[in-house]
């Protein structure tokens, strides 16, 4: 908000030998002060609506942070990882992975956060599907890695309804069987997959009540709970999942404060468990101690 202070100015007069008659003043000097500070304040208001009209035109690419799939990812890829392509019905043709798991504690459609692909995931994967005994699908969303177009809110939580179906026919599994993991941004994706359809349970870790909050504690001077077209609600969404959830978030978090997750989490119906953590920022990964609290919360699952 751009406040303005008026100054009132006063003309003292006090020369020796002042002659006694009324001295007439030059209205173009009384009238300078006034325009010179309308100039100003109008110069900094219209910079003020351009550099709102620049961050609207520019928001997806503040938001999101996609990377191609690098050359020189690892080509060692495990026998029970397979490729999958998905074709969007708008378009985007989708890259993904099925990290198939013959004995699976559960099935689990992973969405990862705004930045990167899932080349930067694979060991993280791997090591879910090792340590926990799960099934896990998981997309890179139009734009990202080696999937076309270009990211949206609503083209991601279409690219997430389409894998989580393709996930269910390959799996041949009912959709409501299927464990939403979703993380940093992915998990106000996975919130809205829940609350719309339905989800075995959710996995949330390390995120937000919704986007304009995050943006409205890095920009307080600017209008972005107004002013921004990708929400991700998750506060508003959460209260309408009623199935189990388990949220994770880092004490050492500065991205996204652990005060989000705790208001969201405030949000979320029963079943619910916090597990917290100290001494990793937002992209470290989970602590080690995670993979037995997430193994435990699967096998609490009806």
């Amino acid at each position: 908000m751009i406040s303005q202070n008026c100054d009132v100015l006063f003309a003292f007069g006090g020369a020796v030998n002042m002659p006694a008659s009324r001295q007439t003043k030059d209205p173009q000097k009384r009238r300078g002060g006034g325009h010179l500070a309308w100039r100003i304040l109008r110069i900094a208001l219209l910079s003020y609506l351009g550099f709102l009209l620049l961050l609207k035109f520019f928001e997806n690419r503040l938001v999101y942070f996609p990377s191609p799939w690098p050359d020189d990812h690892k080509s060692d890829i495990p026998e029970f990882l397979s490729e999958v392509t998905l074709q969007v019905d708008d378009g985007p043709v989708l890259h993904g992975w099925h990290l198939v798991h013959p004995r699976p504690r559960a099935h689990v459609l992973f969405l990862h956060g705004n930045a990167g692909n899932l080349a930067g995931r694979q060991s993280m994967l791997e090591d879910l599907h090792d340590s926990v005994g799960v099934d896990l699908f998981a997309i890179d969303y139009r734009g990202y890695g080696k999937s076309s177009g270009r990211p949206t809110e609503a083209g991601i939580i279409e690219d997430a309804r389409l894998a989580r179906r393709t996930y269910a026919t390959t799996a041949g599994i009912p959709e409501s069987e299927i464990i939403l993991m979703g993380r940093s941004l992915g998990a106000g994706v996975a919130v809205t997959l829940a609350a719309d359809d339905g989800a075995r349970a959710l996995v949330l870790q390390s995120t937000f009540t919704s986007l304009p909050d995050v943006a409205a504690r890095q920009y307080p001077w600017l209008p972005v709970r107004w002013l921004m077209k990708n929400r991700f609600d998750s506060e508003a969404n959460i209260s309408r999942f009623t199935g189990p959830l388990l949220y994770s978030h880092s004490e050492g978090d500065t991205t996204l404060d652990i005060s989000m997750g705790e208001q969201l989490f405030s949000a979320a119906n029963e079943p619910k468990q916090f597990f917290r953590f100290a001494g990793r920022d937002h992209n470290d990964p989970q602590p080690r101690e995670y993979l037995r609290v997430l193994l435990n919360f699967f096998d609490s699952l009806p």
